[in-house]
């Protein structure tokens, strides 16, 4: 019986992880995220209360698929986390709509800041392993980064998404750290990182 309730749960995040992203959250509604999941209306209301509710769990739980680029922590593997997240962006249906959800949860009156936070704090870990290696320049300020790294992604794909729906995100992530090295790290440091190339910069 648990066995059971727990699919069921996953079979509505999903599909309203689906809506959400197909239509945003006001347009959304408990009748579309049913039809989408194939279960009844008592299902829903079992596991989730309200389509707030739906919205915050999905939100809560975007990053659930992801598994993060192995290797040394520190600067190379934030820059691998970060152009991983941009492929998974333009596949990942569970994170595109949790990161639409955060980005439009104004709108919805979600008020669910916390999932900025934890995305500042897996950043936040890869700086601290950059400053232990000597990677980072005397003046950063490892939590401060961290957050910018998050608000700059973050509008970063909001741009992507309204000019190429995130097919150019890749290329626009690399440019993204191209600016922000220079004031996270010497340039002797940034010498030795891989920094993905765009499609288009690879075919000029």
């Amino acid at each position: 019986m648990q066995q059971r309730a727990v699919r069921t749960r996953e079979v509505l995040l999903r599909a309203a992880a689906e809506v959400f992203d197909e239509v945003g959250y006001t347009r959304a509604s408990i009748t579309k995220i049913i039809d989408r999941a194939g279960l009844t209306a008592g299902a829903v209301y079992f596991h989730f209360k309200s389509k707030e509710g739906l919205a915050r769990a999905v939100i809560h739980e975007q990053a659930a698929d992801l598994q993060f680029p192995q290797g040394d922590p520190g600067l190379q593997r934030l820059v691998d986390m970060t152009d991983y997240l941009a492929v998974e962006m333009q596949r990942n249906t569970l994170l595109r709509a949790g990161v639409r959800l955060a980005v439009e949860q104004n709108e919805a009156d979600l008020q669910k800041y916390a999932i900025y936070e934890w995305w500042a704090e897996r950043f936040r870990e890869e700086l601290v392993a950059a400053r232990h290696k000597g990677q980072l320049l005397p003046s950063v300020d490892e939590t401060s980064f961290a957050s910018l790294l998050v608000a700059a992604y973050t509008g970063t794909q909001i741009m992507s998404q309204l000019s190429t729906r995130r097919t150019d995100l890749p290329g626009r992530i690399s440019g993204m750290w191209r600016c922000l090295l220079p004031a996270l790290a010497p340039d002797e440091v940034i010498e030795q990182l891989t920094i993905p190339v765009a499609a288009t910069e690879a075919m000029a």
